[in-house]
């Protein structure tokens, strides 16, 4: 047999492998609540290349390539656990299993490190919470495809409705249609009805409720069913208290605004200060996209080496904020055609770092190009650190950050020389770290921070909405196992 033979059945073996995978992967997830994680990354619903493939992009963190024959000895050890809801990390089983000397099995070192899922420490599952969407654009979309992903037993969060302006003839195919199918982000992962006389999008089994409203005033949720739900504005068009206030109608307890909040509206950004929501705030704001971006990074940097000040600039794709061709618009340069420019425009994102990290006392400046790509952006952060470091010291550290700190689902890593934007479609952290690009001199730290300021946005978005609504489930195993 020659060596390329050895490989393609090596091949086949670990497909082989990663297709008995899938029922366990299914089964936990459906009957028991449980997300069944690769270094942060889900494989819930994952087909067997792409199980393949997450297991392979571990040589790019911790230098070596996990097998599917190290991992499924931890899987097949959860399906026998009487496990409750809860996220498992069955590639950091793997590795922390590798690291201790103790020569348990894998059975005990796994029953062990999920300890708190287990018995009686475990997590009941709850009643659906209901979800309504206000608004139906980019990222309203986009978090509908996430939250029927997500539906798994049905205990979680439950996509109710959506509300929207009528638009005429064909409305609701219309809007069904758009979350079909995306020029961006591809297919939907399922199959969609519309039943057009009751005014209902059936997706996965999700019945979807499309209410037409002018106003949020001239709703009743509970003459839908809907009860103590969470409202998701999509549409920015409210931002202080006061406007965002108008959704707390009948059959709504909170509010989360997918943009940055004004006033004393808290700008949460997971990961970094989700701890802090009180239980009985009802608005909240999810900030923007780049300030999801760059703050995990921020905090990270600012935690091991301080930071005196820093610049981000923000190379940003372009909006529907923005004209295709030239054309008025209230803001300066967005009227100039936005396929055809590059056009510097204001970020709030800098000011709005100060929300989500308050003890963060360095002064942080910002601004912004849009350019012509439809999608992703990078966030150039450039910071005066405390202390002076080394390029390979700084790499590690985030390296390792992305690979265990409570920031691993926030911040990524990539070590590829020839990574481009299109790459990170359908990323699901807050950004990329660049390994290749980063530059380091003495106290001087410039970090270039790629993000899908669409999908990864809207994952950020959902993982609040998950905490608020008490179906954010422990991780395990912990750091400290």
């Amino acid at each position: 047999m020659t060596v390329n033979d050895d490989s393609f059945t090596n091949w086949k073996n670990r497909e082989e492998i990663a297709e008995s995978m899938i029922p366990l992967i299914g089964k936990l997830h459906r009957e028991r609540d449980v997300t069944v994680l690769l270094h942060s990354r889900s494989l819930v619903n994952k087909s067997v290349v792409s199980i393949l493939k997450t297991h392979r992009f571990a040589r790019q963190i911790d230098g070596a390539e996990l097998s599917v024959t190290e991992t499924m000895p931890f899987l097949r050890a959860l399906t026998a656990l009487d496990l409750g809801p809860s996220q498992i990390d069955i590639g950091m089983l793997a590795a922390t299993h590798k690291a201790d000397d103790r020569g348990l099995s894998v059975e005990a070192f796994t029953a062990e490190a999920v300890a708190g899922a287990t018995g009686a420490n475990k997590i009941e599952q709850r009643e659906p919470r209901d979800v309504v969407l206000y608004g139906f654009g980019r990222i309203g979309r986009l978090v509908a495809r996430l939250l029927i992903e997500k539906a798994g037993s049905g205990n979680g969060l439950r996509l109710r409705a959506i509300v929207v302006r009528g638009a005429g003839g064909e409305d609701i195919v219309k809007r069904a249609s758009l979350l079909r199918r995306d020029s961006i982000h591809g297919q939907f992962q399922g199959t969609i009805t519309v039943d057009e006389e009751s005014s209902t999008i059936l997706a996965n089994g999700n019945e979807i409720k499309v209410i037409y409203a002018d106003d949020p005033s001239a709703v009743d949720y509970t003459e839908y069913g809907i009860r103590d739900a969470i409202l998701i504005d999509n549409t920015g068009k409210w931002r202080d208290r006061e406007g965002l206030s108008k959704h707390l109608r009948p059959g709504i307890e909170k509010v989360v605004l997918t943009a940055p909040g004004k006033g004393d509206v808290p700008n949460i950004v997971h990961g970094v200060n989700h701890d802090t929501v009180k239980p009985d705030e009802q608005i909240l704001s999810c900030a923007s996209c780049t300030t999801n971006a760059i703050v995990p990074p921020l905090k990270a940097m600012a935690d091991e080496y301080g930071v005196l000040r820093g610049h981000v600039e923000t190379v940003h794709s372009f909006t529907n904020d923005q004209n295709l061709l030239d054309n008025y618009h209230k803001s300066e340069r967005r009227g100039r055609s936005a396929p055809l420019n590059m056009v510097i425009t204001e970020t709030g994102a800098a000011s709005a770092v100060a929300k989500a990290l308050p003890d963060l006392k360095a002064r942080i400046t910002g601004s912004s190009i849009r350019v012509p790509v439809p999608d992703v952006s990078i966030a150039i952060l450039n910071l005066q650190l405390a202390r002076e470091a080394s390029r390979a010291e700084v790499l590690d550290y985030l390296r390792e950050v992305s690979l265990t700190s409570p920031l691993k689902r926030q911040i990524d890593f990539i070590t590829a020389p020839d990574a481009v934007s299109s790459d990170f479609i359908g990323s699901r952290h807050a950004s990329i770290v660049d390994a290749g690009a980063l530059k380091v001199e003495g106290d001087n730290a410039i970090l270039y921070l790629w993000y899908d300021n669409e999908f990864g946005y809207s994952c950020q978005v959902v993982r609040v909405v998950q905490h608020v609504s008490g179906v954010e489930y422990p991780t395990f195993p912990s750091p400290a196992v």
